[in-house]
């Protein structure tokens, strides 16, 4: 820096533009004049200021331990992977074994995460599968036995009065063949156990790890965008997350694990990504194999490894180039090859919810579906309006400081509604995969109750047979229908007062199952039009046979879909996820339309879905990329908005070792624009705060001569004092030379596409290479903020 004052004092250097001088003839005399310029540097300071050039002996190396963050910060994407490129240009000169081991790691790493990622999904579905029927019983032969498993022999394993095995609590209180006490007694049992399995989930959330608690997506989804969230993704968060999800789903309350089982891949990941400095020491590179984990989350969450891989890419991942697609790919395979290895649903498959049928769907169908995305858009818009209001109340009323207490009581409430409704006292996802399922004439449940027994259907004089029973409904279909009616209602009320609870709870198969509900019922009303329809020309085209011209399952299967949409706004994803989860290759377009339309509906009365909207309230610094800025504002309009306008900066000229050890005492910012002249504010580079701390505890370890007044360069050319004066450091491998820097001018649009694209954590605003301010990843969010509201003021609706 002083090399350069000296230049423009010989006139060898411009002022304006930081550049060498160009001559009349436009010949560069940059090159001949600098080095000109260097000799005559060298021998003024020998002859005028008694000083020796050091170049070597006082220049601090930056230790090789990676870019280090404190908590609640966001990550340097750029200057992590220039000491990535670093690191492996280390790398490619060492031998060829080291190499191989080190371009192995990233392949043996989403190895590791996907089988941990398979082991643990398979424990929490089998363990939680028991936990659900101990609401109920017990086995005899086994108390470690779940219902299914206790009463494989029976022809009918799910029907108590054939399981002699299968005890209810109500048997072991009571002989007595009393119906009605009978019924009190389990109502009883199924109240305290599920709420004893609530409380104790959020005594263990509560006092092993916080961070366990909730869905873990929207913090997923901002770790990945580079925000650092220390102990999120630690161990005690994965065991406290794991034991958790077992305890809730069996607690009854109206929440899912699967969307939690993101959060758990990702502890997985974080955890063991710790064995190779290549990743641990590089947060980008870290967030590359978290991506991996989040993949392999949803894949073993629905069996759906496809589905997992364009979750990760369309949801939840900020940066995700192509050796992370294929890593992403490997790492969900291997977790549904262990998952199926495991056979946790007891059916051979990896599939959570697969079906038996393949009938094809007819045109005039895309009418209900369409309906279907309507009602699943608004449901899902609406839900989201009511549980981001009702989180906003908890956290500002007294509500929020009593957690167990609240838990408690939603679970009191909620065994106590669920029980009443045969639909809701089952578990949700046992409840899915009956609405999923089509009926045969030999079933027995009610939503198979038509009044139409006959199994043969005449058409010109010939039998055909159908196994799928259809017809009027019966009275007990009737009834089953305001049941489902009702189960949706009391799910959809429950949900918005479950998730934000001090618990794990995912929305998932909530979500899944109010969807499912409803497409029930508008299955049955379609079956039964083309039922009293079925001699008309049109049906007699489609259904010549007059055999079944409509699925009820398939209905329960678009709805299911189309209220996923309309919470969580996947489109892409989901609809892979959905043909995965059930094995229904067939029916991709049917969901496709209510998924694409429950999209549109939703974006139109809410702009972001539930996870987006939780990364709102809660403030998280998570910058969207997907979104359009429409307004014509400039970053001297964010300057001016800000609310801590000061920036404290460096003074390369004059700064000493006591200067920055005051500098990182008195303030908390987590980096400093270097400048040559604190008038000028000419910008010579940029220094993180960590970089800053490292390098003053490497200056005093290093030279035990080191005084208050020791000058500190941040080049590494600098002079040292031949008389007897305090030694000088150069701190020129701390400081980042090249900035991001942009004028006051520039569009905020501009500036968002670079924060979000090049993954920035902030820009210097300089006009002509003189500091004007800073711009942070937050100060675009406030700026963002501010103008949304403003224009809700001014907005006519």
């Amino acid at each position: 820096n002083e090399y350069k004052s000296y230049l423009r004092m010989k006139g060898l250097l411009d002022d304006a533009f930081n550049e060498p001088l160009i001559d009349e003839d436009d010949n560069n005399i940059g090159l001949r004049g600098l080095r000109n310029g260097a000799n005559d540097y060298v021998n003024d300071i020998e002859e005028h200021d008694s000083v020796t050039l050091d170049t070597n002996g006082n220049i601090l190396d930056a230790p090789d331990s990676g870019t280090a963050y404190d908590d609640f910060q966001t990550v340097d994407w750029l200057r992590d992977q220039a000491r990535d490129r670093m690191r492996h240009k280390n790398t490619m000169e060492q031998g060829f074994w080291y190499r191989s081991v080190d371009a192995m790691s990233g392949w043996l790493i989403v190895l590791i995460i996907g089988l941990l990622s398979g082991f643990f999904a398979g424990i929490i579905e089998i363990g939680a599968k028991w936990m659900i029927d101990i609401r109920e019983g017990y086995c005899k032969e086994g108390w470690f036995l779940d219902k299914e498993a206790c009463c494989w022999k029976n022809s009918t394993i799910l029907a108590d009065e054939y399981c002699y095995n299968w005890v209810r609590w109500s048997n072991v209180i009571t002989g007595s063949n009393s119906n009605a006490l009978r019924y009190i007694l389990d109502y009883f049992f199924y109240l305290i156990i599920g709420t004893f399995f609530a409380f104790t989930t959020v005594i263990f959330v509560m006092v092993i790890a916080p961070y366990a608690s909730g869905s873990g997506i929207p913090e997923v989804k901002t770790i990945l965008s580079g925000f650092i969230i220390r102990g999120y993704l630690g161990l005690s968060t994965l065991i406290t997350k794991s034991v958790g999800l077992i305890l809730c789903v069996a607690s009854g309350l109206s929440l899912g694990k699967e969307g939690p089982m993101v959060h758990v891949a990702c502890c997985i990941g974080n955890c063991f990504v710790r064995l190779f400095p290549k990743f641990t020491k590089n947060e980008a590179r870290k967030r590359e194999v978290l991506s991996a984990a989040a993949a392999a989350g949803v894949s073993v969450a629905f069996g759906a490894p496809l589905g997992g891989v364009l979750f990760s890419l369309e949801e939840v991942s900020y940066y995700f180039p192509h050796k992370t697609l294929w890593r992403s790919f490997f790492c969900a395979m291997v977790a549904s090859v262990v998952l199926q290895s495991l056979n946790p649903y007891s059916t051979g498959q990896s599939a959570l919810f697969y079906i038996e049928y393949d009938y094809a769907w007819h045109f005039f169908e895309l009418v209900p579906f369409i309906i279907l995305g309507v009602v699943g858009g608004v449901l899902g818009a609406l839900f989201i309006k009511f549980n981001i209001y009702w989180c906003l109340k908890r956290k500002t009323s007294r509500l929020g400081h009593h957690p167990v207490a609240e838990v408690v009581v939603v679970a009191l409430v909620t065994g106590l509604l669920s029980y009443i409704n045969p639909f809701t006292r089952k578990s949700t996802s046992s409840l899915i995969k009956e609405l999923f399922s089509v009926c045969e004439w030999e079933d027995n449940s009610p939503l198979c109750n038509y009044k139409h027994t006959e199994r043969s259907h005449l058409s010109n004089g010939t039998i055909q047979s159908s196994n799928i029973a259809w017809g009027p409904p019966g009275p007990n279909l009737t009834k089953a229908l305001g049941e489902l009616i009702a189960a949706a209602l009391l799910k959809s009320i429950l949900t918005v007062f479950t998730f934000g609870l001090k618990v794990p709870a995912g929305l998932f198969i909530p979500s899944l199952a109010v969807g499912a509900c409803i497409g029930r019922v508008v299955g049955v009303l379609i079956q039964y039009i083309t039922y009293l329809n079925r001699d008309s020309d049109f049906l007699t085209d489609i259904c010549p046979d007059k055999s079944v011209c409509t699925l009820t399952g398939l209905y329960a299967m678009v709805g299911s879909a189309a209220v996923l949409s309309g919470v969580t706004r996947m489109t892409v994803s989901l609809v892979v996820i959905m043909f995965e989860l059930t094995g229904g290759i067939t029916y991709i377009v049917p969901i496709m339309v209510a998924v694409m339309i429950a999209k549109w509906i939703g974006d139109f009365i809410t702009p972001h879905g539930i996870y987006d909207a939780h990364i709102i309230i809660n403030g998280y610094p998570y910058l969207e990329g997907k979104q359009r800025f429409m307004h014509l504002s400039l970053c001297e309009d964010v300057l001016k908005n800000k609310v801590q306008r000061t920036v404290r900066i460096i003074d390369a000229s004059t700064v000493t070792i006591q200067d920055i050890e005051v500098l990182l005492e008195t303030t908390t910012f987590h980096g400093f624009p270097v400048v040559q002249d604190t008038e000028v504010k000419l910008v010579i580079g940029y220094v993180s705060r960590n970089d800053l701390v490292r390098a003053v505890q490497c200056a005093r370890d290093k030279h035990i001569d080191l005084v208050n007044a020791s000058r500190i360069y941040f080049t590494e050319i600098m002079r040292t004092n031949t008389n007897g004066g305090p030694i000088s450091v150069s701190f020129a491998k701390f400081i980042d030379h090249d900035p991001v820097c942009i004028e006051p001018k520039t569009p905020v649009a501009l500036t968002i596409d670079m924060f979000t694209k090049l993954g920035l954590s902030q820009v210097l605003v300089t006009y002509r290479g003189k500091l004007r301010g800073i711009i942070t990843r937050k100060d675009i969010l406030r700026h963002i903020d501010h103008l949304q509201k403003t224009c809700k003021r001014h907005s006519i609706f």
